[in-house]
């Protein structure tokens, strides 16, 4: 089973995110603390959060990219029950047992995401306010396309994500 794990390529989601996620943590895409959002919601770095951060489930903050990653059994239920008590914590549920289903959605949505995926894709979400509600689109970017090995040795990425990384013009 595939899930995604934050990563970083620069210092930059320090600078966007008011609560940046640790790199290497699991990540699934987290849209619903935006479910009651209105644009009144969608300034500075709240505004970052809610455009193109993934969260993570440990710290619960936010990341830019996340990259395909398999997952044990065991780790996913212990992330479920770590999802579960964030939302007792933070979402009024009235038991980790009560939210569990809750959190299992989540992390199945992730999983699903994640799952016709190499390892090391890495995946970038994107979120607007319609009329509907929050809409989510997913890019993915496939290992070969994303030059990782340029990556680990250089460690930037260019401001902006149109560009095609890893081929020569």
């Amino acid at each position: 089973m595939n899930l995604a794990r934050a990563i970083h390529f620069d210092e930059s989601d320090q600078m966007v995110f008011a609560s940046p996620a640790r790199t290497g943590e699991w990540c699934i895409s987290g849209g619903f603390e935006f479910s009651d959002w209105g644009e009144g919601d969608l300034t500075g770095k709240q505004r970052q959060a809610f455009a193109n951060g993934w969260f993570g489930l440990e710290t619960g903050g936010r990341v830019t990219f996340v990259a395909v990653t398999q997952i044990e059994p065991s780790e996913l239920a212990e992330l479920e029950t770590l999802l579960a008590q964030h939302f007792v914590t933070y979402y009024g549920a009235p038991s980790i047992d009560a939210a569990r289903p809750v959190a299992r959605e989540e992390l199945f949505h992730m999983a699903d995401l994640c799952e016709d995926h190499d390892p090391n894709t890495l995946l970038m979400v994107a979120r607007e306010l319609t009329e509907a509600g929050v809409r989510e689109a997913f890019r993915v970017i496939e290992p070969s396309e994303a030059g990782l090995d340029q990556f680990a040795i250089h460690g930037s990425l260019d401001d902006d994500p149109g560009h095609d990384h890893g081929h020569s013009h």
